[in-house]
């Protein structure tokens, strides 16, 4: 599926009168800058249609249900008319997975399928063409047995009524074919029995020859069954595989008498890939172990009671009993109780992080991705030593863990570009090499041999020159890096972001909240000539109440403690004026709040004297300022200081040490602010007065000079990090926006997860290399070496060998320590 794809998508937008709306225009600058996207835009709503969107794409670098995952963080959906469902199998080797992948390209009205090397099945079909039934029947056909959702039943159905295929795998359950693994190592054990027999009887024995002869039919079958199911599913499709190359060098050495041989070929290629399943399926476990933290029930509180509840049954708003040592069964916050909790399995972070109950319940409630990490617990992590009680802010299927579980599930159906690169090799390998053996066949022609010899050499030429190892060799190795990404607290979405992210030499920081910890204090009250404090401060907290922006709320915070118990006047109509600030209306009167470069253009009143002196001021001393004018009249200026990250220096001197030469802040805070934060951090490059179309145009101009990441939230920065090689959001374990949005996700909002990140993917890169090197080395000896005598036994005894060096080297990632500190 390499062709471009034109796909207009109906949108479902939430509350939205029109396609104008600031939703849609996020969601169209979070795909336009996209790698693989050549147009995107909205098609206006009319009596006949909805409104769509319009995407012209390549499917091979990006995906459907990425595509999904943007239009849900900027707060639309995808109609229901296209489905996305997700299914576990056992995918025995990546031949087989990009066999199954192709059938189910081909039925009617599939959008997208992939299969990873680890057993994960993704679909975006159109439902009006095609339903999901009759997709897992494809599927079924496919397999030869019956294949199951990756959730459990209740979850599957949930997710199918909001459009979309199965998630979290069931705690326990086993995935199809479950056993494929295992029944192929038996075969394989059984032929080699046979053939041992066999030849024995031949060469130690005067018995009949057709006794060996039946031992050598018999390790033929066992053999070559498996070999011979995936080589008339490849011809139906009219694929020629390794499969379908393999019988015929059986074959062909049965033609010719020499049974031993073929036997052996078969023996070392059912066994190859039976310990290369069971490989695999190790690396596959690292990814489903995550299912498991979980527990499977919780103790609700029900009147005076605790009942024990399965956590499927859990409804937001339910009070959770944690006792000590317990694992947490929900995402929520804390209503009773302190303790210390482990979340290394959601966040990776290695030390216990204190919680304490929330201060103000009913606001909890209302913005609950807005409570403080001091108040926040996730399903799956583990208490400490004191009994908590939590208020359940997501049902299990939506919790941190789940979707994590769901999206790394899905990571190992997006193709690296090494992957990409080698299955355009084998296009044109794969029919070389056999024009190659067509030629040997006919030798005898120009060299005087009989035409076995001749025959014999093309079948050892068609095992040689087989790519197996080149197959296999980048599948493993991202399998293995995104599952232990997951377990270190990094989210990776798939092989490009797992590569491109090794291949880095540039990395963009936004400020606030990244370098800095994202909660600034008011340090400064500056009012106007004749304006008291109060008066200042009672319009500003009253205005700022109405927003969530991280200075809004710092503002209203801390001007709540100054104000003390004066009652403040009653603010309405807010609008926010991206990366300037905001107006609302108080008294009749019109409030504007924001920096100083609000006022004096877009027919905005400048500044007075006074003010832009109390501005000069603040900023001289590395504030960030806010003033605040009613209707025509300047009331004072606010000055904030957020407070830098202490793992920021350490985490940004190991990112030096890991190569990375270029690291700028992109802020839209005053120049001065910015590069007194960057001193403080040990930043060399700081750009400040940003808008956030400058930090999408900054990242362009870093992007045209080096391959460049940007670090942000994932919310205000979302354009700027679609527009990077990768963009990674911090704290993504308590941001539903960040999560989508981001190709990787730090789940812990602590800058030191980076350099592990960053350590992993260049060590994922470096495997990879070694894997295709050792794939395609492997290959230029054996065809030379088969051409001038070597039998086909040796020939694919190296050719196996060749494919279970490359995943054995692959599992080394899953044992990847941080240098930095991280914990295994």
């Amino acid at each position: 599926m390499t062709e471009k794809l034109r796909l207009d998508i109906p949108l479902l937008l939430p509350d939205v009168p029109d396609v104008a709306d600031a939703c849609v225009a996020r969601l169209l600058s979070d795909i336009r800058g996209r790698e693989g996207v050549d147009d995107v835009h909205v098609v206006a709503m009319s009596d006949e249609a909805a409104a769509q969107l319009c995407i012209h794409f390549d499917p091979d670098l990006l995906s459907m249900a990425r595509i999904r995952e943007l239009a849900a963080a900027a707060g639309a959906d995808i109609s229901q008319r296209y489905g996305h469902a997700v299914w576990r199998i056992d995918s025995r080797y990546e031949r087989q997975a990009r066999t199954i992948g192709a059938r189910l390209r081909a039925a009617p009205g599939v959008l997208e399928a992939e299969v990873g090397a680890g057993g994960t099945v993704r679909v975006e079909y159109d439902r009006t063409i095609i339903g999901e039934p009759a997709l897992r029947e494809e599927l079924d056909r496919a397999l030869g047995v019956r294949a199951r959702p990756a959730a459990p039943p209740a979850e599957s159905v949930e997710r199918r009524d909001h459009g979309h295929g199965s998630g979290q795998p069931k705690h326990g359950a086993e995935p199809a074919h479950a056993h494929g693994g295992g029944a192929e190592l038996i075969f394989a054990l059984v032929c080699g029995a046979l053939l041992i027999v066999g030849f024995a009887i031949e060469k130690l024995l005067a018995l009949p020859s057709w006794v060996p002869l039946a031992f050598y039919l018999g390790a033929y079958v066992f053999g070559g069954v498996f070999t011979l199911r995936e080589a008339i599913e490849n011809l139906r499709l009219k694929r020629f595989e390794i499969d379908t190359l393999m019988l015929v060098a059986a074959a062909g050495a049965a033609a010719l008498g020499a049974w031993a041989e073929g036997s052996l070929l078969l023996f070392l290629f059912s066994l190859g890939h039976a310990l290369e399943h069971y490989a695999m399926g190790r690396a596959r476990h690292a990814i489903e172990a995550l299912a498991e933290i979980a527990p499977r029930t919780a103790l609700v509180r029900k009147g005076g009671e605790l009942v024990e509840t399965p956590v499927e049954e859990l409804a937001v708003g339910d009070v959770v009993v944690v006792k000590p040592d317990a694992r947490l069964p929900a995402d929520g916050f804390v209503l009773k109780g302190v303790s210390s909790i482990n979340q290394a399995p959601v966040t990776g972070e290695s030390i216990p992080a204190d919680k304490r109950p929330v201060d103000d319940e009913a606001e909890a409630r209302r913005t609950p991705d807005a409570v403080d990490a001091a108040h926040r617990v996730f399903a799956g992590s583990i208490n400490g030593s004191g009994a908590i009680e939590i208020e359940v802010t997501r049902r299990s299927t939506d919790s941190a863990l789940a979707k994590v579980v769901r999206m790394v599930s899905e990571a190992e159906t997006q193709k690296s570009p090494t992957q990409r690169f080698t299955e355009k090799f084998e296009r044109i390998f794969v029919p070389s090499v056999l024009a190659l053996a067509t030629l040997l066949l006919f030798a005898g022609v120009v060299v005087d041999e009989p035409f076995r010899d001749s025959f014999y050499r093309a079948m050892a030429v068609l095992v040689a020159a087989s790519p197996c190892a080149l197959a296999i060799a980048t599948p493993s190795a991202v399998l293995s890096g995104v599952a232990r990404a997951a377990r270190g607290g990094v989210l990776v979405k798939g092989g490009g972001p797992l590569e491109n992210l090794g291949s880095l030499s540039a990395i963009a920081f936004d400020k606030t909240g990244t370098l800095t910890e994202g909660r600034p204090r008011i340090t400064d009250v500056v009012p106007a000539p004749g304006v008291t404090e109060t008066a200042l401060l009672s319009i500003a907290v009253a205005v700022e109440s109405l927003s969530d922006h991280p200075l809004a709320r710092a503002i209203a915070r801390d001007g709540r403690e100054r104000l003390g118990e004066t009652a403040l006047p009653l603010a309405s109509d807010l609008d926010s004026l991206t990366g300037r600030g905001v107006s609302a209306q108080v008294d009749g009167q019109t409030i504007l709040i924001g920096k100083a470069e609000l006022f004096g253009s877009e027919g905005v009143a400048p500044l007075s004297r006074p003010m832009q002196e109390a501005i000069a001021a603040l900023r001289d001393n590395g504030r960030t300022t806010m003033v605040v004018r009613q209707g025509d009249r300047d009331l004072g200026a606010i000055g904030l200081m957020d407070t830098p990250r202490e793992a920021a220096r350490i985490a940004l001197a190991q990112l030096r040490k890991l190569g990375i030469r270029r690291m700028i802040m992109i802020s839209g805070d005053h120049q001065k602010v910015a590069d007194a934060v960057a001193r403080e951090v040990g930043l060399d490059e700081a750009w400040g007065d940003l808008m956030p179309e400058d930090k999408v145009e900054a990242i362009h101009r870093l992007r045209a000079e080096a391959k460049v990441a940007m670090v942000g939230d994932g919310v205000n920065d979302a354009p700027a990090m679609a527009n990077a090689t990768v963009g990674i959001a911090m704290g993504a374990a308590g941001s539903d926006v960040a999560l989508e949005t981001a190709d990787v996700a730090l789940m812990a909002d602590d800058l030191a997860h980076l350099p592990f990140a960053v350590g992993l993917s260049r060590r994922t890169r470096a495997i990879i290399l070694q894997n295709v090197f050792v794939s395609l080395g492997v290959v230029a000896f054996l065809v030379p070496a088969t051409i001038f005598g070597l039998g086909i036994g040796p020939a694919v005894a190296m050719h196996e060998g060749s494919t279970l060096l490359v995943v054995f080297n692959a599992l080394r990632l899953l044992a990847y320590r941080d240098r930095t500190g991280e914990q295994s």
